[in-house]
């Protein structure tokens, strides 16, 4: 799909084919990109490095033209889960005009950004300030769905929640380095800019981008930072919670092990032949009083033993801590 605008009186506005200076096609098909590649002299490298979602920001000086592809956030949607990815899209500056080539439809040169554009190189930088503004917007998000989930993690059953926020974390990673990746192609734009053929101001706008891309980028590491020490605090308190009711149980099983045995004993026949002149209601009492005091007995002991345990572990970390000091 195409779409062209022209560039006059310091705004963008939609025009025609044979008056526009600004071409922007959005999943080009083979024909688009064969007339990219033949009546605009793009290499077809850089035209599929500019659909490649695992390509990095980079710039390319050709004989008439520079190449600069950019990184920007994927268009969300429900289906892909709390994941969100980077995607690519490039800029071809000509000296008359200036092609974008992207995989999907992003809204470029609708946003309150784009006025008081003289130049393509305007034009061009304006775009790429959108792409930061995306990043943040989409960082925005994230940090409102990570809080929200914590939130909901500590009274979850099963594993939903620990999934998204890893989903999460994965997005806070791929978005760190399209961002840093952005920030060695805007080093690289700094450094060729009098052969790209930008002036003084454009270069002031490219220190703003700079300063922008490099708070942007110091978010998405507290983020990634943020999640990753929430996902181990949690993996800590349900390795804890495990812990604890895994004592119980087996608190409670080692109890009842005795009483197993002498249920056992008591329902078989041998029992009844062995108690037959005391009556039933005798014997059966008799069994059921030394269940009960079995079972006191070995609760009392077990929590005298854990009790001792305890003393023994908190005189183990505290004599750690007096070898640390020491040290």
């Amino acid at each position: 799909m195409q779409r062209t605008y022209i560039l006059e009186a310091g705004a963008i506005r939609e025009a025609e084919t044979p008056t526009a200076n600004i071409l922007i096609f959005i999943r080009p098909t083979a024909e688009e990109m064969r007339e990219l590649s033949t009546t605009h002299g793009i290499d077809e490298h850089n035209l599929n490095s500019a659909l490649d979602p695992d390509e990095l920001g980079r710039l390319e000086i050709e004989d008439n033209h520079n190449v600069v592809i950019i990184k920007r956030p994927k268009n969300y949607c429900t289906d892909d889960n709390f994941l969100f990815q980077v995607s690519s899209f490039g800029c071809f500056l000509f000296a008359d005009k200036l092609i974008i080539v992207m995989p999907e439809d992003i809204q470029t040169l609708w946003s309150k950004q784009f006025k008081k554009i003289r130049t393509l190189p305007d034009a061009l930088l304006k775009i790429v300030y959108g792409t930061i503004s995306h990043f943040l917007s989409h960082l925005k998000i994230i940090s409102l769905l990570t809080d929200s989930i914590e939130e909901k993690i500590d009274t979850a059953v099963g594993n939903k929640y620990l999934q998204n926020m890893f989903s999460l974390e994965k997005s806070l990673v791929f978005y760190f380095n399209g961002i840093h990746s952005n920030a060695m192609l805007f080093e690289k734009i700094r450094n060729n800019a009098g052969r790209i053929g930008f002036t003084e101001d454009n270069l002031e706008v490219l220190e703003d981008i700079m300063i922008d891309n490099n708070q942007c980028l110091k978010q998405a590491e507290i983020s990634t930072n943020i999640i990753s020490g929430i996902m181990s605090t949690h993996a800590s308190i349900v390795g804890n919670n495990l812990n604890a009711t895994i004592h119980r149980l087996t608190f409670i099983t080692t109890v009842f092990m005795p009483l197993t045995l002498i249920a056992s004993i008591g329902g078989m026949s041998e029992w009844t032949m062995m108690t037959e002149t005391m009556g039933w209601p005798l014997s059966y009492g008799i069994l059921l009083v030394g269940m009960v005091g079995v079972g006191f007995l070995m609760y009392f002991l077990l929590k005298r033993f854990t009790r001792t345990q305890r003393r023994v572990d908190g005189r183990g970390r505290r004599k750690e801590k007096e070898k640390k000091a020491e040290e």
